[in-house]
């Protein structure tokens, strides 16, 4: 049996700057954090980050609005609770982008191939990338205060 070294990346990945309201995002936290090795370059990380960084922006914007007019700065001066030596607020955050990295870079990166095999990785890959937009969707909702909820159709 062999066995095969995940590709590394090329080179340190980069923090992105975020809008003032917004923490940066450190890609290199999220390879660690989500999984993601080298057969992703740096390049096209940073392309999907920016795009789900500023997704996720836009759907916060009201929320953005609301907190500046009671004079919030950023969203690290919003009170919140503290959770591994951060705001929770942050976390959840930094949960939705990296949630919708992964299910952007998933959806972009699936080894699809036409055997049986693989149309059954195809269907597995498939309820990861849902489950990855839930949690973008639960995390967006849990950084306003509100709770999650699924809705399916019968």
């Amino acid at each position: 049996m062999e066995f095969v070294a995940p590709e590394q990346p090329d080179g340190k990945a980069e923090t992105i700057k975020n809008t003032p309201f917004w923490p940066d995002v450190d890609l290199e936290h999220y390879r660690l954090a989500m999984r993601t090795d080298g057969s992703v370059t740096n390049e096209r990380l940073k392309e999907v980050a920016l795009s789900a960084m500023s997704e996720t922006n836009a759907e916060l914007a009201l929320y953005k609005e609301q907190q500046q007019r009671l004079g919030f700065a950023n969203l690290a001066d919003v009170p919140a609770a503290t959770i591994g030596g951060f705001s929770e607020l942050t976390y959840w955050y930094r949960r939705a982008v990296y949630s919708r990295i992964k299910a952007n870079l998933t959806e972009r990166y699936q080894d699809i191939d036409t055997t049986k095999s693989g149309g059954k990785r195809a269907e597995d890959m498939a309820t990861v990338i849902d489950e990855l937009w839930r949690d973008a969707q639960w995390a967006i909702q849990r950084l306003q205060g509100r709770a999650h909820m699924t809705v399916e159709l019968i």
